[in-house]
Parts: C-alpha cells; sequence; structure tokens
C-alpha cells in the first residue's frame, strides 16, 4: 500500500476523524461547486461533476450540501476558484505534488511555500516533480467485491489497464479520460465502489526511516489542514516496522 494511504489510516486510528471530516466536506463541496460551474450542473451530464458527487456521497456528505454545492453553481453565488498544481520535495527528497482550488493565488503560493519551508521541504517549479507521476484514474473496491482473479476479469472487461489486489482491498487503475466510462462498468458488474476518482500515481517510490516519515506526515498534515489544498500526493513508502513505531 502507497506510503500516504497508510498515513490516512494512522490519523484516523488516531482520532482526528472530526476535524479531518469537517475540512474534508468542505473541499469535496468545492469541487462539486467547480465541477458544476465547468459543465452541465446534471451529474449524468458532466462526468466530473458524477464522480465529485459520488466521492462526497461516499464519506456521507448530506444529500443538502451537495445539492446546496450544486446550486451555488447555478446561481452564480460560487467563488470563481482557480485550479493550481504546485509540485516540490519534502524531507529525505521525497516528491509531492499539492492541488489547490483558490480564489486568491498570491495567499495560497505564500501558504503553501511556507509549509514546505517550515517542514524542512522547498517548493519547487511546476513540473520539477510530477514527471515522476502518471496522471490515472482510481477505482477502489473492498476485498469482499471478489477474489483476485474474478475482480482481474472485470477490470479487464471495464477497459481498466492494472489492477493491485490486496488483503484490503481491490486498487483498479485506468487512463484519466476513462474513469467515468471504467467506473460505470465496473458498477454494473461489482457494485457500488470504496472510492472513484483521479490521482497522481507514483512511477516509483522511496522507502523513508522513522525521522523522515514523521517530518514528511507534519508536512502532509499541514497542506491538507490548509482550506486552499485540495490534494497531497507523495512518492513515499513506509516499512511496517517504521509504521509501528509511528502508532499505527
Amino acid at each position: 500500500m502507497a506510503g500516504h494511504s497508510k498515513w490516512a489510516n494512522i490519523q484516523h486510528r488516531k482520532g482526528r476523524q472530526d476535524a479531518v471530516r469537517s475540512k474534508l466536506f468542505s473541499k469535496l463541496a468545492k469541487e462539486i461547486t467547480v465541477a458544476a460551474k465547468m459543465g452541465d450542473p446534471d451529474p449524468d451530464k458532466n462526468p466530473r461533476l458524477r464522480l465529485a458527487v459520488k466521492e462526497a456521497k461516499k464519506v456521507s456528505v448530506p444529500k443538502d450540501v451537495i445539492e446546496r454545492a450544486i446550486k451555488k453553481s447555478t446561481a452564480g453565488e460560487g467563488d470563481n476558484y482557480d485550479e493550481i498544481r504546485y509540485e516540490g520535495y519534502g524531507p529525505a527528497g521525497v516528491a509531492v505534488i499539492v492541488e489547490a482550488m483558490t480564489d486568491n493565488r498570491n495567499r495560497t503560493a505564500s501558504s503553501v511555500r511556507s509549509i514546505f519551508t517550515k517542514s524542512g521541504g522547498n517548493l519547487a517549479e511546476t513540473g520539477a516533480v510530477s514527471f515522476m507521476f502518471d496522471r490515472v484514474g482510481e477505482v477502489v473496491y473492498p476485498a469482499s467485491a471478489g477474489d483476485a482473479d474474478s475482480v482481474m476479469e472485470a477490470a479487464i472487461e471495464a477497459g481498466a489497464e492494472d489492477v493491485e489486489s490486496s488483503a484490503e482491498c481491490h486498487v483498479i487503475y485506468c487512463a484519466s479520460n476513462d474513469l467515468n466510462e471504467v467506473s460505470n462498468a465496473l458498477e454494473a458488474t461489482l457494485g457500488e465502489s470504496e472510492s472513484t476518482k483521479l490521482i497522481w500515481k507514483p512511477q516509483t517510490t522511496t522507502e523513508i526511516d522513522f525521522n523522515a516519515a514523521e517530518k514528511l506526515m507534519r508536512l502532509i498534515d499541514a497542506l491538507e489542514d490548509d482550506d486552499d489544498v485540495q490534494t497531497v500526493t507523495a512518492n513515499f513508502e513506509i516499512s511496517d516496522e517504521v509504521m509501528q513505531q509511528l502508532g499505527a
């Protein structure tokens, strides 16, 4: 499992649920409003909006919050957000990609740069690290969805490119432009997924020790706590021993 996914599990176990949940709801609502503004306010006619609504429902965002976010776009009430990608290096030279939505580029750039600096990292130029990642669609199913062979067969028929199965889940990857079609085809065979979204998939990962992991977690935490930041991705791997040291 990727290091960042493991860290999400650590956060959950450490009881940060309420704070994380509130910020997550806010960020998903922002994505819904932006997606609706950029296309049709009907999720059935707007693949990006459909995926945003699906992700919101998966984490139990209330129906009225989702509807209000869509109405903001149609009523012209939502702020005009710019989508910006920041790239940099964290402790131990780990590559980090930060995706943000902001109504104030200067504020967000200053904040992100400050967080990198305070956490022992440094912000780089756009394109400095993204070449180490692939932009792909990711669909996640629980292990209970089926055995590895049956999920692989369903994924191939749906047009996916790769599947990684473990004791916890099945992670299905596809071309970024095919995510909507692939996820629809998978739903017909495997049912509702746990998650469906576009991600930055590291081509390779760097295993880091306990000290670097602690510093990197502080960087990721601080970035994810910023209201303008939507997602944070890093190409690191944590061993089970380090996971235990971190208290997972």
